[in-house]
């Protein structure tokens, strides 16, 4: 259980903190992303924000659980949020944000269960 719990909560942080880097940075992907979900440019950087706070939260929660635990809820919370944006404009490009969903998901249901909050 210990591996899984370490294994996909660090792929979960990776790919959150990538995405959180290139949103920080300006990249134009993540703004061709808000444009397409007609949602202002200048939430580009809250997200990158909320995104590198998740990262760093599921990370530090391999010291302080429930710090991992609220770091997951946000990041699901955020990634249906992305979801609902993408259903919400028509799109059809779910393939992302569902990936980024399944995998903190996995790490928040592996944090719970390893760390005896069922």
């Amino acid at each position: 259980m210990f591996v899984a719990y370490v294994t996909v909560t660090v792929l979960a942080a990776v790919f959150t903190g990538g995405a959180a880097v290139t949103y920080l940075i300006g990249h134009p992907y993540p703004k061709a992303q808000l444009g397409m979900k007609r949602l202002p440019r200048s939430w580009g950087p809250r997200l990158g924000l909320a995104l590198a706070a998740g990262t760093v939260g599921q990370l530090a929660g391999f010291a302080v659980p429930l710090l991992g635990t609220l770091a997951g809820v946000g990041l699901v919370l955020y990634f249906v949020g992305a979801l609902a944006a993408h259903l919400r404009v028509g799109s059809r490009q779910l393939v992302g944000p569902a990936v980024f969903l399944v995998f903190v998901a996995a790490a928040l249901v592996l944090n719970a269960g390893y760390h005896g909050l069922w």
